[in-house]
């Protein structure tokens, strides 16, 4: 009998225990979602004010490019600044503006470097090139030139409708790689490759607030694997 008593009294505790865990379990609330508040166009330009973005913009063109890029967002949710007079230079000297048809053929490569070297001068970085080399025939090219002495490729294989994105990976990545040498935290970014091409100077921190505050599309900046996976290169 004693041991009946005893086995009722277990019984009940244990339904006891898993009632409460029961209903602990119901009580307890949801985690919240977090839901990242929407900046304001002063917040943003605040935000890339601390982040670095504009140390590379003259003095004297710093107000311009800060209301363009306000306007931008507020308007159109878009990452970008305005560009100097009727040229295809950005005032922020960080984007920049590519024809990839051009940089694939012969001559744009080193017209293309001449325009990023301003880049590289404003972050008292050595942008040196020399030793452009072409071997071509009917199908296949195979083209190099040397960075601050260091040979890249910038084209090399037979010709497809992969060309141009192909000529446009190597390039950005060959600046990569002379940041990197460098030891400097900024790395350029693809946008888009084509007639209007685009890529841009970022910092990782930078990128991750892009990233978070506008759009992820073709119109703003990614990780290379990304662009690469999306263009099939």
């Amino acid at each position: 009998m004693k041991h009946f008593l005893i086995l009722i009294l277990l019984t009940f505790g244990a339904c006891n225990s898993k009632k409460d865990n029961a209903v602990s379990k119901i009580k307890k609330p949801n985690p919240e979602k977090v839901i990242q508040k929407k900046l304001s166009g002063k917040e943003v330009i605040s935000e890339l004010e601390k982040l670095g973005y504009f140390n590379l913009t003259c003095e004297s063109e710093l107000d311009t490019v800060k209301a363009n890029f306000e306007k931008a967002y507020t308007d159109l949710n878009f990452f970008q600044g305005p560009m100097r007079g009727e040229t295809l230079n950005f005032m922020d000297n960080r984007y920049h503006s590519v024809d990839c048809e051009e940089l694939f053929e012969v001559g744009g490569l080193t017209e293309y470097l001449a325009q990023v070297k301003q880049t590289f001068d404003k972050l008292r970085l050595e942008l040196k090139f020399a030793n452009e080399k072409n071997q071509q025939d009917q199908n296949s090219w195979k083209h190099s030139i040397e960075l601050n002495g260091i040979e890249y490729i910038a084209f090399d294989g037979q010709f497809s409708d992969l060309n141009w994105g192909i000529a446009y990976v190597n390039f950005i990545e060959m600046l990569n790689a002379e940041l990197r040498r460098q030891n400097s935290d900024e790395q350029f970014y693809p946008i888009n490759c084509g007639n209007d091409g685009m890529f841009v100077l970022l910092t990782p921190k930078q990128l991750d607030f892009v990233n978070q505050n506008y759009p992820i599309d073709n119109e703003h900046p990614t990780t290379m694997s990304n662009w690469k996976s999306k263009n099939g290169i």
